[in-house]
């Protein structure tokens, strides 16, 4: 039998400078992953992360 999937899942964090901006350091988009409680937290996640792209702390959304 197959397990269910269970309460936390695993989740993709990208920046949100590096996809508006065109006139970026470098090509390429910084993304990190995660994991998330389902049930604590249903909306998309908010982290302030750093981007190597831009070269300094910005906001990066969940996505998918």
């Amino acid at each position: 039998m197959a397990k269910s999937k269970g309460v936390r899942i695993v989740i993709t964090l990208e920046c949100t400078e590096c996809r508006t901006n065109t006139n970026k350091r470098s090509n390429g988009v910084s993304r990190y992953t995660t994991m998330k409680n389902r049930r604590n937290t249903t909306g998309r996640m908010e982290l302030k992360k750093f981007c190597t792209h831009c070269n300094s702390h910005t906001i990066h959304k969940e996505i998918k």
